[in-house]
């Protein structure tokens, strides 16, 4: 056999994978552990697995240049996959579910908006939101839902930087997400086995959801319709500068917005919720964010150029996002044959890159499983490809700047001016839904430290 003949006849050799006799494991991990499900099969059968579930195979890769393969070099041949493609019922075609020409166009309508420029004018408006939550914060006098609050402040800050609008009247929002994302991965791991008119309880809950978040989507809509911003270069502005008024630009408009309520929003507060829990872990990073917040912010609130100078703050929240990436899986369909790692992947297969694995790889990261910023402050950093907490290639998350400033002010000030733990027995456990969230939230305890103080935003 040639050379030529023997690569190609190993291009069509399937990854290894669980055998078929392990399919009720595999749906047990499915429904109840999935972050088990890729680490244990990553750990077992290496960098590139066929994991085989009843009809279906799912392809996952945990390698950085597989991972560049699929999401940059090779992009074309992905579109959107598993658990994004039946969010689709609920976010429409927005920019996280949609491909081809729609998701050029749209984020050529969005992108001016998430602009580093336009970002750093947004800085004061993020502090001014953020001091607000510290001192709400240090006036509770029993345990605060810190999932809950940091809910209210991401919506808060999406509202007023990206929408120029106000959310707080819109409290139903976080229940509503939460609702969407409990159906979309029901159906992912069902393979959308159960009709939607089935009265579930889950599934009338999405019903409501889904009715909800499409009612404020149109008011956020008639609201600036009503009262337009001239010039204005906020997402409601150019969504309805790009739009031609009829009935599928409408809902184009709405779709957008569902998604970027939902994706702006989850991914801060689910890491900050992280972040908390991290922190209270490790007490002596919790000084090490003190003593730098009081050395770089004094009595003030941060500014943008305090980014580059709370270098230990940004490394917490790079390692925390290493830990607990908030987009934990970026999936993806093949539209035709390809070749990953030497392996062969038919067209239509569910090719899966998981950032959760590939951010504990012991080939590039020492002591996976400790938290340590450390390695963020560190000269030698991985492949860039080793850590994906936004995604890579044509569709790197287009708010990844603006949800690292509000994570790093957050923290700056909350480890300034309060000390938060956990109450006594709260096990924190991550639930993998379209985002790594804590499961059941994470109730806190608020203390003020003692001679805090701060100027008024």
């Amino acid at each position: 056999m040639t050379g030529s003949q023997h690569r190609a006849r190993a291009a069509r050799t399937a990854p290894p994978g669980p055998p078929r006799r392990a399919t009720l494991r595999l749906l047990k991990q499915l429904f109840t552990d999935r972050l088990a499900l890729m680490g244990d099969n990553a750990e077992t059968y290496g960098d590139v697995v066929r994991i085989a579930i009843g009809p279906k195979a799912m392809y996952l890769v945990n390698h950085p240049d597989l991972a560049k393969h699929v999401l940059a070099d090779n992009a074309g041949n992905y579109h959107k996959g598993i658990g994004l493609q039946e969010a689709r019922r609920a976010l429409g075609d927005g920019l996280l579910t949609s491909d081809g020409e729609t998701w050029r166009k749209q984020r050529r309508t969005i992108q001016p908006v998430f602009q580093p420029k336009r970002i750093s004018r947004q800085a004061a408006v993020v502090a001014s939101e953020v001091d607000a939550l510290i001192k709400r914060l240090a006036a509770h006098d029993g345990p605060v839902e810190i999932l809950h609050e940091m809910t209210g402040l991401t919506l808060g800050v999406l509202g007023k930087t990206l929408l120029d609008a106000e959310l707080g009247g819109y409290e139903t929002l976080g229940h509503s997400f939460e609702a969407v994302q409990d159906q979309a991965m029901f159906e992912a791991v069902t393979l959308s086995a159960v009709p939607q008119w089935v009265p579930l309880k889950k599934q009338l809950e999405f019903r409501t959801a889904r009715d909800d978040l499409r009612r404020i989507a149109d008011e956020l809509v008639d609201q600036r319709l009503a009262n337009p911003i001239e010039g204005g270069e906020d997402v409601l502005s150019r969504l309805i500068q790009s739009g031609s008024g009829d009935g599928a630009s409408r809902e184009r408009m709405r779709d957008e917005l569902i998604t970027l309520l939902l994706a702006g929003h989850e991914t801060t507060a689910s890491t900050l919720g992280w972040a908390f829990h991290l922190i209270d872990e490790h007490p002596e990073v919790g000084e090490r964010l003190h003593a730098e917040a009081v050395e770089v912010l004094g009595d003030r609130l941060p500014e943008h150029e305090d980014l580059r100078r709370l270098t230990y703050t940004v490394a917490v929240v790079e390692e925390v996002m290493r830990l607990y990436p908030p987009v934990w899986l970026l999936p993806r369909i093949a539209q035709a044959d390809d070749e990953i790692g030497g392996y062969h992947v038919p067209a239509g297969s569910d090719v899966v890159v998981v950032p959760y694995t590939l951010h504990r790889h012991p080939e590039f990261w020492t002591d996976p499983e400790r938290f340590d910023p450390g390695r963020f402050t560190a000269a030698e950093r991985p492949p860039r490809y080793a850590y994906l907490p936004f995604g890579a290639g044509p569709r790197f998350c287009i708010g990844n700047s603006l949800g690292v400033m509000e994570a790093v002010f957050v923290l700056a000030l909350a480890a300034r001016d309060l000390e938060l733990h956990k109450v006594p027995g709260k096990v924190v456990e991550p639930e993998a839904m379209l985002s790594l969230r804590v499961r059941g939230g994470l109730p806190m305890t608020v203390h003020p430290r003692a001679g805090a103080t701060r100027k008024a935003a």
